[in-house]
């Protein structure tokens, strides 16, 4: 793997950590989970429609993509950025960002059986055992749990799986599809078709004011706009066009611990033992994946 590929790997993921931990923050506040994801999008969408337009102008002769691109280009948009988005920012209303943050961590483990599945790339006995240990890991993390947020938590798990089920089911289709458009254009596409997405569901099924809220609110939306969302995301595509898409989804191993600890920092949310286990377990899981020989 390039160094500088790993490098921008590492940001993007942690980056991306702070997200949950905003979300976390605005819910104080009691924002809805759509508005949520609206100011995360709006606030991001000027800067990917100036870089779209700008690319667009200087690189429309040289793109070699055909009208069956697009299509999964809007495909991979719709699940990347909107669905993964949506379930995620849902689930973060049943479970603390430490949790979430582990059980979003699965997501290697199914990039490669999206590949097995779709691309018949081959899993090798390792990664086998690397994923019935990553999943193990995650029930680990699940355990000891009151029994009146029992509930809440396996709703809120189930939200956030589906959310690592679409991102990695985006991180597939990118990986194939940065060579045809680039990996800025292809990330400033996807991030279009997500915010008209997020703004068809906010007129079909809300439609109520996004104004109320105090500025603390817009503040943390903006700052996920652009920390959480606009950096992170070419940092990510960047990082997947060097190394490839599995080789990055490995080093989302970073992400559980830097969640943790920003929450603990930022929320100070209690760390039980458990998810120490767990997430230490899930992480061994991925380092098997990665060993050569």
């Amino acid at each position: 793997m390039k160094l500088s590929g790993i490098f921008l790997g590492i940001i993007g993921v942690i980056l991306f950590s702070t997200k949950a931990v905003m979300v976390k923050l605005a819910y104080q506040y009691n924002v809805t989970s759509m508005h949520l994801l609206l100011f995360r999008m709006l606030f991001s969408l000027p800067f990917y429609l100036g870089i779209l337009f700008y690319l667009i102008k200087i690189e429309k002769k040289k793109l070699n993509v055909k009208t069956k691109d697009y299509l999964w280009l809007l495909f991979f948009g719709f699940i990347g950025y909107y669905l993964a988005s949506y379930f995620d920012f849902l689930g973060l209303q049943y479970i603390n960002a430490s949790l979430e943050r582990i059980i979003l961590f699965v997501y290697p483990t199914l990039v490669l059986l999206i590949n097995k599945l779709f691309l018949k790339k081959e899993i090798t006995k390792r990664q086998i055992g690397a994923i019935a240990l990553t999943y193990f890991g995650v029930i680990i993390a699940f355990g000891n749990r009151n029994q009146v947020v029992e509930y809440d938590a396996i709703l809120g798990g189930a939200l956030v799986f589906l959310s690592a089920l679409t991102y990695a089911s985006y991180i597939v289709g990118s990986g194939w599809l940065i060579p045809k458009f680039g990996v800025v254009m292809f990330t400033s596409f996807a991030m279009v078709v997500s915010t008209i997405c997020v703004c068809i569901h906010y007129l079909i099924s809300d439609g109520s004011s996004f104004t109320i809220y105090p500025t603390e609110v817009y503040y943390l939306g903006f700052a996920m706009a652009i920390i959480a969302t606009l950096i992170p995301s070419f940092l990510v595509s960047y990082a997947i066009e060097l190394i490839g898409a599995s080789n990055f989804s490995i080093l989302g191993s970073i992400g559980p611990f830097s969640t943790i600890i920003l929450a603990v920092i930022f929320l100070e949310e209690e760390i039980n033992v458990n998810q120490i286990i767990g997430v230490i377990i899930v992480v061994l899981g991925i380092r098997i994946v990665t060993k050569k020989g």
